[in-house]
C-alpha cells in the first residue's frame, strides 16, 4: 500500500511541475509585446537627443521571459544592435550591443506591463518602463538613468507593431 502512495504522489509532483512550467511558457506566449514592432521617430522623445533615424525591435516567447533583438540607425547615422533575454524570475541576463549597460533585470507589472533594471558593471544605471496599448498596436518604452557618458536619460521610444 505504502508503494502505491508514493507513486501517486510522485505523478501529482510531476503533473503539478509540467503545470508550473506549462503555465510560464503560455503566459510569455500571450504576452502582447511579442512580434516585430518599428520605432515611430515623430512619436518619440530622447533627452538626450537625437531620436534615432531607425529601430525594429523582434520579441520572441521564451520559458518565463521574452528574447529580445534590435536593429537599428541612431540619430547620427550609425548601425546599433542590440540583444539579451529577460527573465521574470529576479536573475539578472546579460545584454549585448548597449554602450550604456551589460546586464538586466525583469520584473512584470501586469499582463502589458514590465519595468527592467539595467546594470553596468554590476552598478544600476538605468530603469526601463515598457508598457503596450490596450488594442495591442502600441507600445511605449520609456528609460531613465545614466548613458555610457554620464549624461542622464529620459527617453520615450514610441513602437507601433508591424
Amino acid at each position: 500500500m505504502r508503494r502505491i502512495d508514493c507513486r501517486i504522489l510522485a505523478s501529482v509532483v510531476c503533473l503539478a511541475m509540467g503545470s508550473v512550467v506549462s503555465a510560464g511558457v503560455v503566459f510569455a506566449q500571450s504576452d502582447p509585446a511579442v512580434g516585430t514592432w518599428k520605432l515611430n521617430p515623430a512619436r518619440s522623445r530622447y533627452s538626450p537627443g537625437p531620436v534615432p533615424k531607425s529601430n525594429l525591435i523582434v520579441i520572441a516567447a521564451v520559458d518565463n521571459g521574452l528574447k529580445v533583438s534590435g536593429q537599428g540607425t541612431d540619430g547620427a547615422g550609425k548601425p546599433t544592435s542590440i540583444n539579451y533575454t529577460v527573465t521574470y524570475d529576479g536573475k539578472e541576463k546579460p545584454v549585448t550591443g548597449s554602450p550604456d549597460y551589460d546586464s538586466t533585470t525583469g520584473k512584470r507589472i501586469n499582463a502589458s506591463t514590465t519595468e527592467q533594471t539595467r546594470k553596468k558593471e554590476g552598478k544600476m544605471v538605468q530603469t526601463q518602463k515598457r508598457e503596450v496599448s490596450a488594442d495591442g498596436k502600441t507600445m511605449t518604452i520609456t528609460t531613465t538613468g545614466k548613458d555610457a557618458h554620464g549624461k542622464t536619460v529620459h527617453n520615450v521610444a514610441v513602437f507601433e507593431k508591424q
